[in-house]
C-alpha cells in the first residue's frame, strides 16, 4: 500500500477515534441519568441492555447508510442533519436547557426502551459523521460492501466498534472531561457540522447535482480546506479549555 495512502487512513481513522470517543461520553450520560432512578441491580440490567441496543443499532445504522450514501438526496438529508445537530446544540446551549430528562417513575422495561430509542438516535448521529469523514478517501479497490469501497467501509467499521468500547470502558473520562471543560462538547459538535458541510460539498458536485465540479470533492484544494478548519476548530477547542482551566485555578488559589 502506498504509504500516503496509509497515512490518509491512519489520520482519518485517529480523527473518527477521538470524535466517535465524545459522541460515545454523551450517550453514556444521556442513558445513564435515564436508568438511575431504577434500583442498582436493575440500573446494571439497563445499561447492559443499553450497550447490546449500542452495537447491534450502531451496526444496522452503518450498513443502511452506506447503501444508501451515494444517492445524492440521501447525502443532502444527512448533510443537513449534521448541520442541524451544531446548530440546535449551540441553540439549546444559549437557552440554557438541559435536554438530558431523567425517567422518573417509569417502570424498568419503559425505560430499557427509552434508552434503546436514545441508542437509535446516537447510532444515526455516529454513523453518519463517520461515513461522512470517511467517503472522500482515496478508494483502494480491494472489494465492496454495499457499494462502497471495502477500505473505507473498514475505517468506519473499525471506528464504530472503537466507539462501542468507549461508551463501555472509557465513556466515564470522557463525561469528566467533558464536564471539566464544556468547550470541548461545543468543539466536537462543531466538528459534526464541518463534517456535514463536507458531505453537503460532495452532494453539489455529485453528477446528477452538477452545481460544482464531480472531482472537487477529492482536489487538493478542498482536502486542504476541510483539514485545516477541522484541525482550527480542534487546537482552538484545546487553547479556550486551557485557558479556562488557567482561570478557574486563578480564581481558587486566590
Amino acid at each position: 500500500m502506498d504509504i500516503t495512502i496509509l497515512l490518509e487512513y491512519g489520520w482519518t481513522l485517529l480523527i473518527l477515534i477521538g470524535l466517535e470517543g465524545i459522541l460515545a461520553a454523551d450517550n453514556a450520560v444521556v442513558i445513564a441519568v435515564m436508568v438511575k432512578h431504577l434500583p442498582r441491580e436493575k440500573q446494571k440490567k439497563a445499561l447492559f441492555y443499553g450497550l447490546v441496543g449500542a452495537f447491534i443499532f450502531r451496526f444496522a445504522a452503518l450498513f443502511i447508510i452506506v447503501a444508501l450514501v451515494n444517492i445524492w438526496q440521501v447525502q443532502a438529508i444527512g448533510a443537513a442533519y449534521l448541520i442541524y445537530l451544531c446548530i440546535n446544540h449551540f441553540i439549546e446551549r444559549t437557552k440554557g436547557k438541559d435536554n438530558l430528562k431523567e425517567g422518573k417513575g417509569s417502570s424498568f422495561w419503559i425505560t430499557v426502551i427509552k434508552v434503546e430509542l436514545a441508542d437509535i438516535a446516537f447510532a444515526l448521529d455516529s454513523m453518519l459523521a463517520a461515513v461522512a469523514l470517511a467517503v472522500t478517501l482515496t478508494p483502494l479497490g480491494k472489494f465492496t460492501v454495499a457499494g462502497m469501497d471495502g477500505g473505507k467501509f473498514l475505517v468506519v467499521f473499525i471506528g464504530g466498534v472503537i466507539g462501542v468500547i468507549m461508551m463501555r470502558f472509557a465513556a466515564v473520562a470522557f463525561v469528566r472531561l467533558l464536564q471539566r471543560f464544556p468547550v470541548l462538547e461545543s468543539a466536537a459538535f462543531l466538528l459534526v457540522g464541518w463534517v456535514g458541510v463536507k458531505l453537503a460539498v460532495l452532494t453539489l458536485s455529485h453528477k446528477n447535482v452538477g452545481i460544482l465540479d464531480v472531482y472537487f470533492p477529492e482536489s487538493f484544494t478542498w482536502t486542504a480546506i476541510f483539514w485545516t478548519v477541522f484541525m482550527g476548530i480542534i487546537v482552538s477547542g484545546y487553547l479556550v479549555a486551557r485557558k479556562q482551566s488557567r482561570a478557574e485555578e486563578r480564581e481558587f488559589y486566590n
